[in-house]
């Protein structure tokens, strides 16, 4: 029952009797006892309660011309009924659109910002703790979970360390993994948690086990 009082019963009831006024076409050409317009507008459109439009049916039935405009009203009702249903469901659908659109952003930022991409393929081979000074700093997010390290040319696959140390020798964070050949070379991929550590230039160290360690400068922002 919608909030005027109208069941499905009761608009069945005043069509089979409003039908049964059209079917026996009283003409009214002096429109004698008709209800103004705005009253067959509130019925059509439900707007008057059905208590208040029971006074005006015995009309409908035996007036063609109210019948007429009656219809006229209620199909122009319905139309706008159904227009302002699909606006409904337009916008609801945008919403929904833009709502995933933004979620698909979000965890494809989150994505981008849990991996970080290290890539020393055109650097040099250092030899001890020192980073070279000639080198720019590799650039590296706090916040990045996961490290995908692409490493000098000529290195080999296999197992690597790799762990970031400060000016003075302190560890930051220490992992391991195993380098593999790929079509962006020999890659090595590590889980490193950095985000309780400060921002700032430290020391990136990269060894095969093993081997003496490679060094490299970072800036951890």
């Amino acid at each position: 029952m919608n909030a005027k009082g109208y069941s499905e019963r009761d608009e069945k009831r005043i069509l089979d009797v409003l039908g049964h006024g059209l079917l026996k076409e009283f003409p009214n050409p002096d429109r004698t006892g008709c209800p103004g317009s705005d009253v067959l507008k509130r019925i059509a459109s439900h707007e008057m309660p059905l208590a208040d439009a029971e006074k005006w049916l015995n009309h409908l039935t035996s007036c063609s011309p109210c019948y007429g405009d009656f219809s006229q009203l209620q199909a122009a009702y319905q139309h706008r009924r159904t227009r302002t249903l699909l606006a409904i469901a337009a916008s609801i659908l945008i919403v929904a659109c833009v709502a995933s659109w933004a979620f698909f952003l979000k965890q494809k930022e989150s994505s981008v910002t849990q991996t970080a991409v290290l890539d020393l393929r055109n650097r040099s081979i250092p030899r001890g703790t020192e980073p070279n000074p000639a080198e720019p700093p590799l650039k590296v997010s706090r916040t990045a979970t996961h490290w995908e390290i692409y490493l000098p040319l000529g290195s080999d696959e296999g197992r690597y360390d790799v762990r970031i140390v400060t000016d003075s020798g302190e560890s930051l964070m220490a992992a391991s993994g195993i380098a593999k050949l790929n079509s962006r070379g020999i890659t090595l991929q590590v889980a490193v948690t950095l985000s309780s550590a400060r921002s700032g230039r430290r020391v990136l160290q990269i060894r095969k086990a093993g081997s003496e360690w490679n060094s490299y400068t970072v800036l951890l922002e």
